[in-house]
């Protein structure tokens, strides 16, 4: 999990320091969105192919072999003298990465007997729910007290540890050894590669392009189908699959797909809406807006040790449905915000918000998973971290499209009240103009009129992030019977489908 932690924190821990990184090697932050935009897009590729590159040169030496990539990429990033050199980094650095997560899931899941694995899921709960949480606030803290190169360089002694311990620790289960001679699927590896890579360029710069406005994202989004559906179809057609598709004939298996979909959009959605609200409207700095959702990150830790514990004696699917619950209220708690918010009222859903992700988590892993030969688990886990990225991808740009359009149409509305048939808008006119007149002169008028405008635009930015809030609630909502589509994973039926 040492390496698996790295990984996923790499994934945010970029974010807040873009600016920094625009202004050291001379790009525009449109520019260096793509050190973000790289990253997804091969750690993407690289993630649902995991099983069957584990199953050719073996678990454990694959492992060790993506920490040593990941490791040098970062300290190749962090060297960077120009904005392509660390775009090259990047793009090897999410190569490497992309095989950590589901290849820590699947020994975590194989290392553990049924009936424990949901302890070891808290466990892989640290790293792919509380390191993207943590990943501003720390990515933040470096970037201001020491360089934006730290975030890439601390990543050396950490892989280096991650390292000896996978080759001190980690063995490769009987049924999977390296060096078994299998024909690379080249067809649908290429499919693959082209499909996710449109998809995930479609998603991160859709907004900022105008969407299907602009002939560049309908050509992506083109890419993106035809791609994604004719890997699926080779991939069920060939002999030797680089991609197992046939386990989502499990049903646990697709219903936990789903709901892994939507929790990782819920979770990045969320993650991006409450820092830049506090940023942009409540004019926090970057390392404080952090540390408010931070206190996410210690609920669902506590929460996952507990709910670890849990599963096997308590039916997941109540513990599923009860998270997606409390997420709701807590998300829900997000979308009364106002101008005049306390810290107090920021922190407490966040703490909320991070106990109900370690009772959805954990559960839904155990039994999206539970029901899966181990056989299986190689390309089940590659397949299932895919489309929680993917799903936080739809996420963020689903909020941040939905943000932009909800605070236009408010801004609509709320302009036809700065008229001067209402009373209240010209009283306040007056006494502003009043106000500044001392100052100002002649101008004031104009100045308070200014200053009014300004306030109804963070009126209505304010009403599209409490839309916005309160769409994440609508559907983490409507989860909760989505959960009673799961058979029940019972411990004699877990050691039934291990065996």
């Amino acid at each position: 999990m040492l390496a698996t932690f790295m990984e996923v924190l790499d994934t945010s821990v970029a974010n807040v320091s873009l600016p920094h990184i625009a202004g050291s090697l001379a790009a525009s932050n449109e520019e260096a969105l793509w050190v973000l935009t790289s990253y997804l897009v091969s750690n993407a590729i690289v993630l649902p192919a995991t099983g069957w590159f584990a199953s050719v040169f073996g678990r454990k030496r694959f492992l060790m072999t993506c920490i040593v990539i990941f490791t040098l990429a970062s300290v190749l990033a962090g060297a960077a003298a120009s904005l392509g050199m660390i775009i090259v980094a990047r793009v090897i650095q999410g190569a490497g990465g992309g095989a950590l997560q589901p290849l820590a899931q699947a020994t975590l899941l194989e290392s553990f007997p049924p009936e424990r694995r949901g302890v070891a899921m808290a466990v892989y709960g640290m790293g792919v729910v509380v390191a993207p949480i943590v990943g501003p606030t720390l990515g933040g803290w470096i970037t201001d007290n020491y360089s934006w190169r730290w975030i890439f360089y601390i990543n050396l002694p950490v892989g280096l540890l991650a390292l000896a311990m996978t080759h001190t620790f980690v063995e490769d289960p009987p049924y999977l050894r390296a060096g078994r001679a299998r024909r690379i699927d080249l067809l649908g590896f290429g499919l693959m590669a082209v499909g996710l890579a449109a998809l995930q360029i479609l998603l991160d710069k859709g907004q900022e392009a105008d969407w299907f406005a602009s002939g560049a994202m309908r050509a992506l989004a083109a890419a993106a189908v035809l791609g994604l559906a004719a890997f699926v179809v080779r991939e069920l057609l060939t002999a030797e699959p680089i991609v197992q598709l046939r386990i989502v004939k499990d049903r646990n298996f697709a219903v936990g797909l789903l709901l892994i979909t939507i929790m990782g959009a819920v979770l990045y959605a969320s993650l991006s809406l409450l820092p830049l609200f506090l940023q942009t409207l409540m004019g926090y700095p970057a390392l404080q807006s952090g540390m408010a959702v931070s206190p996410r990150g210690l609920g669902a830790l506590a929460s996952m040790f507990i709910v670890g514990r849990l599963v096997g004696r308590v039916d997941g699917r109540w513990l599923v449905a009860t998270g997606f619950g409390v997420l709701a209220v807590a998300t829900f708690m997000l979308g009364r915000l106002d101008l005049d918010v306390s810290m107090r009222n920021i922190v407490l859903p966040n703490v909320v918000a991070g106990v109900a992700m370690g009772f959805i988590f954990v559960p839904l892993t155990t039994m999206a998973l539970g029901t899966l030969r181990n056989e299986q688990m190689g390309g089940a886990t590659g397949l299932y971290n895919l489309m929680r990225n993917i799903g936080g991808s739809l996420g963020i740009a689903a909020t941040t499209t939905l943000l932009a359009r909800a605070g236009q149409r408010h801004q609509a509305l709320l302009v036809g009240h700065l008229s001067p048939d209402n009373p209240l808008y010209g009283d306040r006119l007056g006494a502003l103009t009043a106000a500044l007149t001392p100052q100002l002169g002649a101008g004031a008028g104009e100045q308070a009129m200014a200053l009014l405008y300004q306030e109804m635009v963070r009126q209505a930015t304010l009403l599209a992030y409490i839309d916005a809030f309160r769409l994440i609630a609508l559907v983490c909502v409507l989860c909760v019977p989505l959960v009673l589509l799961f058979r029940r994973v019972r411990g004699p039926a877990s050691a039934a489908a291990v065996h």
